[in-house]
C-alpha cells in the first residue's frame, strides 16, 4: 500500500508453554527510519523478530509490513521484507552467487536485473572474489555477508536484522551501516536488534527497549536522555533492563 509505514506491530504476544516470551509488544518503523531494538539476552528480541518476519506464528497481535497484513496476506507481507536472522539459514552446497540466484527466483525477480543486483551487492560486501566457492567453506563473516546480500536483493520496504554485525570485521560492519543508512534515505525502514549500545547510538534514529518481553521505553536518544535526567543510553538501558538475563 503506497504511503504505508514499513512496519506496524500491534499488541504482539507469544508464549512457549508457561513462559511468556513476548507480551503486548507494539511498535512502528516509519519510512526513512532506522530503529534499534535493544534488550538483554532473553528479553524477547529474537522471538519478536521471528514473529514479525513470519518465521513464528504469534499467539496474538497484528503485523503490517508496508500495508500488508502478515496474518491475512502472508505472501505479500513477506515479499516486502528482507530478513537477516540471528542464525542465517544458507544452502551450504551452493555458492553465494548460486544462493542469490535461488533467492531471486523465490521472489520472482527478473533474471538479468537480479543478477546485476547480486553482483553489486557481492562487490559492495567484498564477497565477489569468493562468490563461486561453496558456502560450506565460508567463515562466519562470509556467511553473514551472504545473508545480508540476500536480504537486500529485492530492495524491500522493510529490513529486519537480528544482531547484524555478528562475525563482521570493522570494514564490513562499516559497509553494512552505510547500506542501512542508504536504504533509509531511499524511504525504506530498518528494525535492527543489537546488544551494542554504541552502535545503536551512532546508527539509529530511535530505539525501542525491551525487557521481559515488554516494551519499557522508546524514543530518540535525546528524548530518552531528557526523560531520565540527562543520562546516557547505557544508563537508561541498565536501569530499565536490569535483572534480565
Amino acid at each position: 500500500m503506497a504511503g504505508a509505514a514499513p512496519l506496524v506491530v500491534e499488541s504482539l504476544a507469544r508464549r512457549f508453554g508457561r513462559v511468556v516470551a513476548v507480551a503486548d509488544v507494539s511498535l512502528e518503523v516509519g519510512a526513512g527510519e532506522i530503529v534499534g531494538f535493544i534488550g538483554a539476552n532473553g528479553a524477547g528480541k529474537t522471538t519478536t523478530l521471528r514473529c514479525v518476519s513470519g518465521l513464528l506464528a504469534p499467539d496474538a497481535g497484528r503485523v503490517l509490513v508496508a500495508g500488508a497484513d502478515l496474518g491475512r496476506m502472508p505472501r505479500a507481507a513477506k515479499s516486502r521484507l528482507g530478513l537477516v536472522p540471528d542464525r542465517p539459514f544458507l544452502y551450504e552446497r551452493l555458492s553465494a552467487r548460486e544462493f542469490l540466484a535461488f533467492v531471486a527466483a523465490l521472489y520472482d525477480l527478473p533474471v538479468d536485473a537480479s543478477a546485476r543486483r547480486a553482483e553489486e551487492l557481492l562487490e559492495r560486501l567484498s564477497l565477489a572474489g569468493d562468490a563461486d566457492r561453496l558456502i560450506e567453506t565460508y567463515s562466519l563473516g562470509m556467511r553473514q555477508k551472504t545473508a545480508i546480500a540476500a536480504a537486500f536483493l529485492h530492495s524491500p520496504p522493510l529490513l529486519l536484522l537480528d544482531e547484524p554485525l555478528t562475525g563482521l570485521d570493522p570494514a564490513s560492519a562499516r559497509t553494512l551501516k552505510g547500506m542501512l543508512r542508504e536504504h533509509a534515505r531511499a524511504g525504506g525502514g530498518v528494525l535492527a536488534s543489537t546488544h551494542l549500545l554504541d552502535v545503536a547510538e551512532r546508527l539509529c534514529d530511535r530505539v525501542v527497549i525491551l525487557a521481559a518481553g515488554r516494551v519499557v521505553a522508546e524514543g530518540t536518544l535525546e528524548s530518552l536522555s531528557k526523560a531520565h535526567g540527562g543520562r546516557s543510553l547505557e544508563d537508561v538501558f541498565l536501569e530499565l533492563g536490569r535483572g534480565e538475563s
